[in-house]
């Protein structure tokens, strides 16, 4: 059996989730950390919201995405160990 193209997606789905932890820590660099509460500092308090809410929205998912590239990497890691298994037992599937 031919596991090189699910590997190479799941190589794809990997580097997406690099490319999204990367991406997190550079919004996550933007962000303020000193608490804006007053209402004379509307515009660092939107600033705010805004890049919390772009980090709920990658941290959603950067979770989703990494469970999908576990749970495909765990199978086809299944798959091939039972491909190396069968091959070794002599079995010929017909």
């Amino acid at each position: 059996m031919n596991l090189l193209p699910y590997a190479i997606v799941w190589a794809v789905l990997a580097v997406i989730v690099i490319g999204l932890a990367i991406f997190r820590s550079m919004v996550a660099g933007q962000e303020d950390e000193a608490l804006h509460v007053a209402d004379d500092n509307t515009a660092a308090i939107s600033q705010q919201r805004a890049v919390a809410n772009k980090l709920t929205a990658i941290e959603k998912w950067g979770k989703l995405l990494t469970v999908v590239v576990a749970v495909s990497g765990l199978v086809l890691l299944g798959v091939y160990i039972y491909d190396l298994w069968m091959q070794g037992s002599g079995y010929v599937p017909q």
